[in-house]
């Protein structure tokens, strides 16, 4: 038979339940987080690339003001994603504190959209695949028309408290755009740091 969760001061039922699935959630959590942490690629490494949509209108709205507003979204196998509209530009983040991120603050100058594929680089681990670095298209606009609209890849590193831009890559000016985000992505992110180190810029 059966027997119902019961709390420490004797409830049991739905409230029990949930504060059991919160408990769990927060330790499957820590545990990601550290395999995140022992996640930077190397060499010996096998990494891989995989694929998902950005879909507004299928993710959770967080917030919401005269300028735009901010989302919450499932990234790769469920890994969390935010992103956010201010003043005509986008901001894209992630993991479990991705608001706080460096990432959320950052963007382009120029007023700008984002594609909905998003590329996620994975490094294997003991714990399966797990992201490391995402590269998404920008499209920027001049906003006056005197010059063409542009497309940047942007490279952002992922890891808790250290997600951020790592590198910008100009997808109209240069022709192996794609294979040199990746191989940035792949020699960077590791070593890189949010606090002190700056964006690379392709070309300069």
């Amino acid at each position: 038979m059966l027997v119902p969760f019961r709390r420490r001061d004797g409830k049991t039922g739905r409230a029990a339940k949930c504060e059991r699935v919160y408990m769990l959630t927060r330790r499957f959590l820590a545990v990601l987080a550290g395999a995140c942490l022992m996640a930077a690629p190397a060499t010996a490494q096998q990494i891989d690339s995989a694929y998902t949509k950005i879909e507004l209108d299928a993710c959770t709205v967080t917030s919401v003001d005269e300028l735009g507003g901010s989302w919450a979204c499932p990234g790769y196998k469920g890994y969390p994603l935010y992103v956010a509209e201010g003043d005509l530009r986008m901001f894209v983040s992630y993991g479990f504190g991705a608001p706080d991120e460096v990432a959320a603050g950052q963007t382009l100058p120029q007023f700008n959209t984002i594609n909905e594929t998003l590329e996620w680089r994975l490094v294997q681990t003991d714990y399966g695949w797990l992201p490391f670095a995402t590269i998404l298209r920008f499209f920027t606009q001049t906003g006056d028309g005197s010059e063409p609209d542009g497309q940047t890849l942007v490279v952002t590193k992922i890891a808790p408290a250290n997600t951020c831009h790592i590198a910008y890559i100009d997808a109209r000016r240069i022709d192996n755009a794609n294979a040199l985000a990746r191989q940035y992505a792949d020699e960077t992110a590791a070593s890189f740091d949010c606090a002190s180190d700056e964006p690379v810029r392709v070309p300069d």
